[in-house]
């Protein structure tokens, strides 16, 4: 079960707890959301997540819906909303006080198309459906994947896609190496919950970057 969200303990300073927005499992207590927020949202972090280049590659629509589920600090969120003026973002998170500190960073920065969304461990309580999910550094930490991909299926519309960052077991930073899923395993869990790879991008210095579509019927 999916509860806390929280990195082990950070191997090389704020770069490794940088490496993830909100990792779930590593049970430990997730308040001070300000504090971490200085990691997450690390100016440095920029230079290998390439923000900008992934939600380039995500081809949005000027309107288009998009959950960011493992949401944080907002370190994606607050970008997709800035981007998508005439769209609207869900900032998806397990922990309240994530949920909190992206209420109040979507109000300072008047972002009022930035929803936060406060989820279960097996559902990302979604308030409409969306035509993109993102999510980085996350996958790892859910639980029953196949049985949960199902379910968020339900919450895409024609056409909508599920974009999966994640780290390579031979990236220098992120998680322990043994909590880390190779691409392959990533594929042949969404094949089995449905989903056909629509995509695949090598840009990520450190991550594997795989999209994947649910059938129509």
């Amino acid at each position: 079960m999916i509860r806390s969200l929280l990195l082990a303990v950070a191997l090389a300073g704020a770069l490794l707890a940088a490496a993830a927005q909100t990792p779930h499992s590593h049970r430990h207590g997730f308040s001070g959301a300000e504090s971490w927020a200085r990691v997450f949202d690390d100016p440095a972090r920029d230079d290998w997540q390439k923000p900008r280049q992934v939600i380039a590659a995500l081809n949005l629509a000027a309107a288009a819906a998009v959950a960011d589920i493992g949401a944080g600090t907002g370190y994606f969120a607050v970008r997709l909303a800035q981007a998508l003026p005439k769209g609207r973002v869900y900032a998806v998170d397990l922990e309240p006080d994530m949920v909190r500190y992206v209420e109040q960073r979507a109000r300072q920065m008047e972002l009022a198309n930035l929803t936060a969304v406060l989820a279960a461990a097996d559902d990302p309580r979604l308030p409409a459906q969306v035509d993109r999910v993102l999510i980085v550094n996350t996958y790892h930490h859910i639980g029953g994947r196949e049985e949960y991909f199902r379910r968020l299926a339900g919450s895409l519309k024609a056409g909508g896609e599920v974009a999966i960052i994640d780290y390579t077991r031979d990236s220098p930073i992120g998680p322990p190496v043994a909590a880390r899923l190779p691409a392959a395993e990533v594929k042949a869990e969404m094949r089995r919950a449905g989903y056909v790879l629509a995509a695949e991008h090598a840009f990520l210095p450190h991550q594997y970057f795989l999209v994947f579509r649910r059938p129509a019927g």
